[in-house]
């Protein structure tokens, strides 16, 4: 049994992105998932001279240690205007400087959703681009396109056939890679 880490790279109370981490997660069988906001882990802007005069908080040391102790990541990413979120850039920084490659060797199944047609899927190609550099791979990837017409929060499922076969081979494939 592996243990899998989820968790949606959005700030937002009502993130679409940590519905859909938290129904990708619900899809596992045979390992144990431990779900996470990043919103608890207080982490001020990056910047050099706070880094400078502070240090790394208790809260980042938290949170890589979570990140280290899982065999793999789950991870949803939302966009701001064509762009991953500042939120999430901010997080992914202050994490590299406390430990560059605090992704080694973790296997990753990448999401993103939108309430638009494209799902998200610039952010999910930044993100796709830059976890390599930190040490982990990305062994499974999906953008979920328009997420209000085609997952119902009420039945807690994806309700577009196709999206809901293509979105359960991903992660068919997810758990076959992180079990090899």
């Amino acid at each position: 049994m592996k243990k899998i880490l989820a968790f949606a790279g959005s700030n937002s109370s009502t993130s679409i992105n940590q519905k859909l981490v938290d129904f990708a997660a619900s899809k596992i069988s045979g390992h144990e998932v431990q779900h996470i906001n990043l919103t608890d882990y207080n982490l001020p802007l990056f910047g050099v001279d706070i880094e400078k005069e502070q240090g790394y908080s208790v809260e980042l040391s938290l949170l890589r240690n979570e990140i280290m102790d899982a065999d793999a990541l789950m991870i949803s990413v939302n966009e701001h205007n064509g762009a991953v979120s500042a939120f999430f850039k901010n997080v992914i920084d202050w994490l590299s400087r406390i430990e560059y490659k605090f992704l080694a060797q973790k296997k990753i199944l990448l999401m993103s959703t939108s309430p638009g047609k494209r799902g998200a899927a610039s952010a999910l190609e930044y993100t796709k681009g830059v976890i390599p550099r930190f040490g982990g791979e990305v062994v499974e990837s999906f953008s979920f396109p328009s997420f209000e017409d085609n997952f119902s929060e009420e039945k807690q499922t994806i309700t577009n056939e196709v999206l809901l076969l293509g979105f359960m081979d991903v992660i068919q494939n997810f758990e076959h890679q992180i079990n090899t």
